[in-house]
């Protein structure tokens, strides 16, 4: 039963992790340019860090350093995200 589980959350986490490509795809097709919308950034961090714990306990190295470097990217790209959203609402309107 508890393998079943580890396979399940592995099965789910690539499925996250593999769902932000076609949220990508739909939203380029939508404009008609390339569109990296901020949803594929949250799928990215959810299944990384799903997939993160899955090879933690199937002890792969490998993969546990390419989640984690993986995370932080995904992590950086919504702060700048947030960052530019915030300085927007803080700018006022010039008054000319």
């Amino acid at each position: 039963m508890k393998e079943y589980f580890w396979i399940a959350l592995g099965f789910c986490a690539q499925l996250l992790f593999s769902f932000r490509f076609i949220i990508q795809w739909i939203a380029s097709e939508k404009a008609k340019k390339s569109v990296m919308p901020v949803l594929f950034w949250y799928f990215s961090i959810a299944g990384s860090l799903l997939l993160l714990i899955y090879s933690i306990y199937r002890k792969d190295p490998v993969f546990i350093v390419g989640q984690s470097a993986g995370i932080i990217v995904y992590g950086r790209n919504l702060y700048f995200i947030h960052k530019e959203k915030n300085a927007a609402k803080t700018r006022q309107p010039v008054n000319g």
